[in-house]
């Protein structure tokens, strides 16, 4: 028996996360996931299914280099009435030298053999067992994905039995455990593990194969796990039809770190999740989900005072693992509801000490800004956050903004360009061929290098037009500028009483194209003021983290 508290990964992101709507990966797209899941230190990478899309055949006919991990298709057991010598779908697996590893679908619910399939029950059992003895001539190892088998167990535990049975007596390596609908419990799901390893079936021949659709897929995953699986499958970020799959970059730091088994991946490995997280994140084009346990942003980020305070006697006081070890930080936030220890921790990850930042250089900051209150009123960096806040600015979401507060007040960010004045026009005309279209222009004067510049630029809207010019402008000077991109654009009005005068606040997430994400807010009653102050800040955070902290 192998050791008992090893527990194998699989991955099926590549195969079973593609039928997630509105995701379509390229062979180039999966060949980049599988180098990083494979770098993670996953045992099983699910590539696709082979002869089902030309995109899978692509990957599978010119795979990537992997190390630790076995590429594995997956395909259905032989069809009704024919041999499997003689099924063209279940040879196909076989056509690729790449391919180690063969999962195959097979049916465990008697319901779905009758009904689905419309066949005899002992068919599908010859089905299962002889595609399995087949697969076994072909490749060095074959696992079994019992398909609906906690609904089949529930209706009918000696043929959900039975279906395993045919695949393990005939040489499979794993029957896996499929909760197909996603509609089991974990209450469900170790109870039935539980009965299945009683049963006479080992729980280091058994995987589980969760979807998340009662939001129970991890639950339902550590639960298999509990009572004696040694394979879990699932997928990245919990990509997935439907409700999704069981999310691994949740299930591995809980089996590695709360329950204690172990897996392929090593403690250095681990500091790789929250990269893999964000490299899938990319390649969709999709923002990270800041929410997301132990990868997420907001994951270890503490806003409230009182937690602050004691986060920086011990962070075990509101934290239940060290960030570090998933490859994540803590985040201290910045805003109305924070405390004079919030602006010590910030700034001190900054590296800045708060008696550094005077008072006078907090009111030429506040000088620069359009804001509607005195900056000689201002007392300290504290009174200045919880003002600019309540004027609408939120720096709890706009790190970047507060970073170059903090440091422009201490003279640390240089003046690399300066707008004198622009002007926008927005033309609503009719074309050539009679269509209404609305055309954005806008002309900037920058001072840069105390010389001055104009220029004019086309955009699908002001901002967009304004954004055009302005680059324009600052690319002679600033070549990395090329690498900037918006990735989000937010606008939001703090005062909906005031009606189409209200102030409004625009927050905009960039990266510099190489994973780098940050953000920073504008306020202004002019929405387009308001960009523009959050855009200007989006270009200085860049230049000032490229030119003076590398």
């Amino acid at each position: 028996m192998e050791n008992s508290s090893r527990v194998y990964l699989y991955d099926t992101t590549l195969r079973d996360g593609a039928q997630t709507q509105g995701v379509d990966f390229s062979a180039a797209d999966k060949a980049r996931i599988a180098r990083a899941l494979d770098a993670l230190g996953l045992d099983y990478i699910e590539g696709g299914w082979p002869g089902a899309n030309p995109t899978d055949d692509s990957f599978f006919s010119n795979p990537p280099d992997l190390g630790q991990a076995r590429l594995a298709a997956f395909g259905m057991t032989r069809r009704a009435g024919r041999s499997a010598n003689n099924d063209p779908g279940l040879n196909a697996l076989f056509a690729h030298d790449a391919v180690s590893v063969v999962t195959m679908v097979g049916k465990s619910w008697d319901f779905q053999v009758t009904v689905a399939l419309g066949i005899e029950l002992d068919e599908n059992l010859r089905m299962i067992g002889d595609s399995v003895a087949h697969a076994r001539t072909r490749v060095s190892e074959v696992m079994l994905d019992a398909e609906h088998f906690f609904d089949g167990y529930k209706a009918n535990p000696q043929y959900a039995l039975a279906a395993l049975r045919a695949a393990l007596d005939n040489g499979a390596r794993w029957a896996v455990l499929c909760d197909t609908n996603g509609g089991s419990l974990p209450h469900e799901v170790e109870r039935i593990v539980s009965e299945v390893v009683a049963a006479g079936i080992s729980g280091d021949r058994l995987g589980v194969h969760c979807h998340n659709d009662t939001d129970s897929a991890v639950a339902n995953s550590l639960a298999a796990v509990k009572a004696g699986v040694r394979q879990v499958q699932g997928t990245i970020n919990g990509l997935g039809e439907r409700c999704g799959n069981a999310n691994l970059v949740s299930i591995i730091p809980n089996l590695m770190l709360k329950m204690g088994f172990e897996t392929g991946i090593s403690e250095e490995g681990l500091k790789h999740l929250v990269a893999v997280s964000r490299t899938l994140d990319e390649v969709l084009d999709r923002k990270p989900n800041r929410s997301q346990p132990y990868v997420g942003a907001s994951a270890f980020a503490h806003k409230g005072g009182l937690h602050v305070s004691a986060v920086a006697k011990d962070p075990a006081c509101y934290e239940h693992v060290d960030p570090a070890r998933v490859g994540n930080a803590r985040q201290i936030v910045v805003s109305d509801q924070a405390g004079r220890s919030n602006i010590v921790a910030r700034m001190a990850d900054l590296g800045i000490e708060i008696e550094s930042v005077k008072r006078d250089a907090l009111v030429r900051v506040v000088e620069a800004m359009q804001v509607d209150f005195d900056p000689h009123e201002v007392a300290d960096l504290v009174d200045l956050i919880k003002r600019l806040e309540h004027e609408g600015y939120a720096y709890d979401t706009a790190a970047a903004s507060f970073e170059l507060l903090v440091r422009r007040a201490l003279g640390q960010v240089p003046d690399y360009f300066t707008l004198e004045r622009y002007r926008v026009i927005d033309e609503r005309r009719r074309n050539a061929k009679g269509d209404w279209v609305t055309l954005s222009e806008a002309t900037v004067k920058v001072e840069v290098d105390g010389r001055e510049f104009m220029q004019v630029g086309e955009g699908n809207g002001p901002v967009h037009a304004f954004d055009v010019a302005l680059r324009a402008v600052l690319m002679g000077a600033y070549p990395e500028l090329a690498g900037l991109e918006l990735a989000d654009y937010r606008v939001r009005i703090v005062e909906s009483t005031a009606g189409t005068g209200a102030k409004t606040r625009v927050t905009i997430e960039s990266t510099d194209g190489q994973g780098h994400r940050w953000t920073t807010v504008g306020v202004h009653t002019n929405v387009l003021e308001a960009s523009l102050e959050a855009l200007q800040d989006s270009i200085a955070y860049m230049l000032f983290r490229f030119r003076e902290i590398r």
